[in-house]
């Protein structure tokens, strides 16, 4: 008999430790800004290096650290994750140089690159598939909730204290953070996943890597999938980074537009992962591509009342913003909880390394992009081209989910057959 996912003892320390975790990330990272661009005067392009320093290593390292979460101990892996984080952290509340500043960050994103997919290997170990949708929403609502909380919060306590105690109190949440882990009970797919690795155990590092790549290969839903997540992303980033510059084009603009804008998209994918946590008998690639196109409306039209310059634009712009993140949550949450319970739990990890490197890649590419066809052709018509764009590829998915989906049942069989033949 399954356990109510609200009484599921280790999934919820499992969500209490996140929620501690990624409430204490935003706190660092506005502290980080404000240490650096105020107190600092650091330039645009140092600024951009501090990003970069946490983004590109969780682009290059996800498919090696999503084999690492699937080789060893997840639990382990994330407790020493946030140990050694707690460390470099207290070391940026010392630090006096930029460059002291990089290389913490960016040995930040070399551990947060195993602590992703080895969470997510955990959630798998922890959940029954039957419960994994409402997992997973609940998980987005959490990270979404903090982004809308954590930036408040520590704009208030850097104003009041400075930035060194900031530091701390984020230091502190790592520590809290991995207690929460060292208390995680052992999974009822845990056994499940430790036969796997006792029938694979004579395969290498090298061996299990490319498993995995192997594994993501010949899953065509997964591979669709991810190249819609990735594309999209990608796509969106190109005016996701110049909001603030679009909404300079206003002539009569609140300064605190760009916040509102924010909360609200925070708050929209909240309330999409609030309702698909309690409706779970949903189509994911229907879900996907809608939500996509409610990505492109929503820039799209933010271009349009932008160009007309429609005024009370603190009430359209911030609900914009609401459509755009609810429709983010839709695009995301299905997704993920799809892998979820597709793969196989010892090979958790690898999906999710890997997943987590195409999206930090189109993070990192797609800001540039936008920048630099903002300067070419204009921030409106970026706006404009990132809304059709995205438009066009729901459509597109739309019109083909009926052969993606076919697609996924043929790999679903062939892997159960595959299966069967390795254990008879």
């Amino acid at each position: 008999m399954e356990t109510h996912l609200g009484k599921n003892k280790g999934y919820i320390t499992l969500m209490v430790a996140q929620l501690i975790s990624s409430l204490g990330d935003w706190l660092s990272i506005v502290a980080i800004i404000t240490l650096v661009g105020l107190k600092w005067e650091a330039s645009p392009m140092e600024i951009s290096f501090i990003i970069l320093s946490l983004a590109v290593p969780m682009a290059l390292l996800g498919p090696l650290a999503g084999t690492i979460a699937d080789r060893f101990s997840r639990k382990m892996l994330m407790v020493i994750s946030d140990c050694v984080r707690a460390g470099l952290i207290l070391l940026l509340a010392f630090a006096n140089s930029i460059w002291t500043v990089y290389v913490c960050l960016f040995l930040i994103g070399m551990l947060s690159a195993v602590f992703i997919p080895a969470k997510n290997g955990k959630l798998k170990e922890l959940v029954p598939d039957t419960q994994m949708k409402s997992a997973m929403s609940i998980t987005s609502m959490i990270d979404s909730g903090t982004k809308v909380l954590g930036p408040l919060l520590s704009g208030v306590l850097v104003a009041a204290f400075g930035s060194k105690l900031v530091f701390f109190i984020d230091s502190a949440t790592f520590i809290v953070s991995a207690l929460f882990i060292l208390a995680l009970p052992k999974g009822i797919n845990a056994l499940e996943k430790h036969q796997d690795l006792e029938e694979n155990k004579k395969g290498t590092f090298k061996e299990e890597f490319f498993e995995g790549l192997t594994f993501i290969k010949r899953n065509n839903f997964l591979l669709v999938g991810m190249a819609v997540l990735g594309i999209s992303l990608l796509i969106l980033q190109l005016s996701d980074a110049q909001i603030i510059v679009l909404i300079r084009e206003l002539s009569n603009v609140s300064p605190d537009l760009f916040g509102y804008i924010v909360t609200a998209a925070g708050l929209g994918m909240f309330f999409s992962g609030l309702i698909l946590a309690k409706k779970t008998n949903y189509n994911p690639l229907q879900l996907m591509f809608i939500g996509v196109c409610g990505i492109g409306v929503g820039f799209g039209m933010m271009a349009v009342l932008t160009s007309i310059d429609l005024s009370l634009s603190t009430l359209w712009g911030p609900a914009l913003g609401l459509v755009a993140g609810f429709a983010a949550g839709l695009v995301f949450i299905p997704f993920q909880a799809a892998v979820q319970t597709d793969t196989p739990v010892h090979m958790t990890g690898r999906a999710f390394g890997v997943i987590n490197s195409v999206t930090t890649t189109a993070t990192i590419i797609g800001p540039l992009l936008g920048g630099w066809l903002a300067t070419v052709l204009g921030v409106i018509p970026t706006f404009i081209i990132t809304g059709s764009l995205l438009i066009l590829i729901s459509i597109i998915g739309y019109t083909l989910k009926s052969k993606i989906e076919r697609g996924k049942i043929d790999v679903s069989e062939s892997q159960q057959g595959t299966h069967g033949a390795a254990t008879s």
